[in-house]
Parts: C-alpha cells; structure tokens; sequence
C-alpha cells in the first residue's frame, strides 16, 4: 500500500484503513492508498504551517525555477503518467497524454513564469498595495481530471508563496501520488506541499474545517461544494469552488448546422462525458431541430466504446460502479418523463467495465430532470427554440453558469448572443479552449476562477500601506 507525503517525507497514515483503486476498464484492483484520518490531515497541515513563513519570503525566481523543474520533469514523464491516468480513470490515452498530462504540465509552467512576473505592489495615491500569499491551502480535488485540477490549484498556490494539503480523489488518485514524487524529486522544501489521501467526509472536511487552514480551494460536485463552504465558514477561511455544470450550446439559424453539431457532440461526449464543462444541451432552432437531431445521431455513432489503450477508442469506461448507476438512472428518468431516446441507451456495451453508450435525446423540454440536472455522463440533450430570446432564456434558466457555445454566420452575431449568457466561459463558433484565461463559473457553478493570472489572485491577500 502506498504512503502519505507529509512534511517532505513520505510516511505511513496514522489510520489502518486503506482504499482500493480500481481499473474501471477491467473492474480490477490495481492498488490501494490510505484511508487518511484527521490525525494525519494534523499533521499536514502543521507541516504546512511550520513551511509557510521561509516559503512566502522565498525569492519569487527561486520558487519559479522550482515549478518549472517540476512542469519539465512532468514532461518527460508525461507517457508514464497518462498510462496511469489512463488506467486508473478510464481516459483513453491518447486524451490522457495530451489533456490529462500534457495540459497541466503547460499550466505548471505558466506559473512557474508567473510566480516573478506577477506585480506584486501597485500605488494608488498615497498607498502602497501590496500582494501577499494567502497561507495555507487546503486542495480537494476529483477525479475526471485527476492532475489537471490538482495544477490548478497547487501551481497559482505555490507560485503565489503558499503551501499546501493536497486530498486528490480516492477514487483516481495515483496521478497525485507521480506529481508528490516529482516535487520531492526537483527538492521543494519539506512542508510545502503534502498530501493525504482519504475520503472527502473524513479528510476532505477535516481539511475543510481545521482552523490553521487559511484557504479552501475545492472542485466536484455543488452539493459536496456547498458542504465545504459551510465547514471553512465557521473560521471565516477563503473558499474557492469549482463545481458543476449544464452548460448549452445555441446553434443559431444562420449557422454551419454540420459543424456545429459535429463539434458540439464532440464536446458533449469528451472524457466519456465526465466534464463539468461539457455543452449537454444542444439549443436549435425548430425549423433546423429534425436535421440537427439527425446529424448527431449520424454523429454519435461515430464514438465507440472501449478499452482505453485501444487507438480507435473514443469513449472509454466511466469512472466507477457508482458513477455508470447514476448515469444510467438519469437515462431512465429521462425516457420516463417523456425525452425519446434516439442513440444509445443503458444497454451494457462489454462484458466487463463501467461502459455506457454514447446517449443523444430529441424531445427535451426546458425543465426536464435531464435538461436540468448534471448526470456526468456521455448523454447530449436537444432541445428546440423559435426566437433567440427563447434560446438565451433556455441557456440561462439553470442553477450552473459553468460554460456554454454559440455558433452563428458571424462572429459578430454570436458574440452578441454570448454577451447574454450568464456563464463562465463561451466558445464562440468553436473557439479553442484556452488554458491561460480564467475558468469558473456564475451562480451555483462556483466561486472564483482558475489558470492563468485570474487563478493566481485567488491565492493573494491585499494589503495597503498608507504612506
């Protein structure tokens, strides 16, 4: 079983409790992590703060250089640790290399240029602003990008002079456990960063809770999200949330109809549809509705399932037992309340694994369970709309403001359609994702943003000198 990384040591969890990891691809135990106690996420956090004073009064070039030996080592390491991811999550490898690996590895580096260029003191009349590191950060992160959203988060904290208590997810956390070597490897000091594998209700609310913890960021679900929030309340610590998504995708009449539903399925079905980000609602307008259903079924069929070293898979399993139940009971509920299901289904696809068919649904009605609920699954919703203030109304009337897309003739026509649109993030005619602007979301998507300078603020505290 492996170890904690705790105070620059690898060490074992106080806790005799372990937690099995399971390859979703073949439903076969690959490995086991502690099932960390309060007592550990103690001591890492007491290893954190003993850290913090000699690591926020670090030269900024100095801890650069360190995250920039860690993002290059992750570099090398990269086809390693998309084996892992691959195996671990279910990610086929060709996605965990180059988004699950390679990404955050550019984002690493980001910050490690970010750490000395960041203006750390502006004037404002009479006053010196000054921006100083928060303290200590507690990191729960998931498991549908098990290193992405851990540099996220550790990267912008390190690089802003903060330490860190890393929880990655029980359930894919081996990629956590090659980051931890790595930094220990390149010599980050002992404290700045450790990690406690565990449970969220126990480690993950510890951490939440502990008072010497100066700030909470969280990703996963707005339930578990809104828990956190309550917990780090009661010491008025900072909180920053990543949560959940239903994020649409308006296809307007004077639109390439093809390539927008084209691109829009391939977004929808992403990481077997385990992204907070996906565009699930698909917005047509009714007069272009029948064909627009038609190309993506055609679409659709195009995404086959499998294993996930396997080069022609598409979609490989999803994460868990409990993940494929969930998915398919929002399949269920939505045949139930009326949507017709015109490709895939919850019929299952391999003997073994935690597979679903790629899932499309004609007939969704605004306020349907599935037209309004996250399922974190392959399952793309259409919906019809006759004006574009009907479409805009659509879009906006969830909980979630994560992301979303707008397809027109003109970027100019989209551009002022997506002004209207109460989210994060908007592709405009298939804009690329932009790993250096700030993700977040409106509403209850969340609170705060990440990558780039945006995600590093959210590690600063503002001070004013009155000279």
């Amino acid at each position: 079983m492996r170890q904690l990384y705790i105070g620059g040591s690898w060490t074992s969890s106080q806790s005799d409790e372990s937690i099995e990891v399971a390859n979703p691809a073949t439903e076969e135990i690959i490995d086991r992590v502690p099932a960390g106690s309060p007592r550990d996420v103690e001591a890492a956090v007491r290893a954190a703060g003993t850290a913090f004073p000699r690591w926020s009064e670090t030269a900024a070039a100095e801890r650069g250089k360190l995250l920039g030996d860690a993002a290059e080592l992750l570099k090398q390491r990269a086809d390693e640790i998309a084996k892992t991811i691959a195996t671990d999550m279910g990610a086929p490898l060709g996605f965990a290399l180059k988004v699950q690996t390679l990404m955050p590895a550019t984002v690493l580096a980001s910050y490690a240029k970010l750490a000395e260029s960041h203006p750390r003191e502006s004037r404002v009349g009479n006053s010196l602003v000054l921006k100083e590191p928060v303290g200590v950060v507690a990191a729960i992160t998931p498991w549908n990008y098990p290193l992405h959203q851990i540099i996220c988060k550790v990267g912008p904290a390190l690089a802003a002079g903060c330490t860190v208590v890393l929880k990655p997810s029980e359930v894919a956390p081996l990629a956590a456990y090659a980051l931890a070597e790595i930094f220990d490897e390149v010599g980050l000091p002992a404290g700045v960063f450790n990690l406690v594998s565990g449970r969220g209700p126990v480690v993950g609310e510890a951490m939440a809770a502990h008072p010497d913890v100066d700030m909470v960021s969280f990703t996963g679900s707005t339930v578990a999200g809104k828990r956190v929030a309550s917990l780090a309340a009661e010491s008025v610590k900072r909180v920053a949330l990543e949560l959940g998504g239903k994020s649409a995708n308006i296809i307007l009449p004077d639109a390439d109809l093809a390539r927008a539903v084209k691109v829009g399925v391939a977004n929808c079905f992403v990481n077997a549809g385990q992204t907070c980000s996906a565009w699930t609602r698909m917005i047509v307008h009714r007069d272009q509705y029948d064909e627009a259903v038609r190309l993506a079924v055609e679409t659709a069929r195009g995404y086959p399932v499998g294993d996930p070293f396997d080069e022609s898979t598409k979609i490989g399993p999803l994460v868990s037992a409990t993940q494929r139940e969930r998915v398919v009971r929002y399949i269920n509920r939505g045949q139930e309340e009326g949507a017709r299901l015109v490709a895939g289904g919850t019929e299952q696809p391999r003997e073994r694994g935690y597979y679903v068919e790629p899932t499309v649904f004609a007939a969704v009605e605004p306020g349907m369970t599935i037209e309004q609920e996250e399922i974190f699954g392959p399952v793309l919703s259409l919906i019809p709309y006759t004006t574009e203030d009907m479409a805009v109304q659509i879009a906006n009337d969830t909980k979630y403001g994560l992301a979303g897309a707008v397809w027109s003739g003109t970027d100019e026509h989209a551009l002022s359609v997506a002004r209207r649109l109460r989210t994060g993030q908007v592709a405009v005619n298939g804009g690329r994702f932009n790993p250096m602007a700030p993700f977040g979301g409106y509403k209850q998507s969340g609170v705060g943003r990440e990558l780039g300078e945006h995600g590093l603020e959210e590690f600063l505290e503002v001070k004013a000198l009155q000279l």
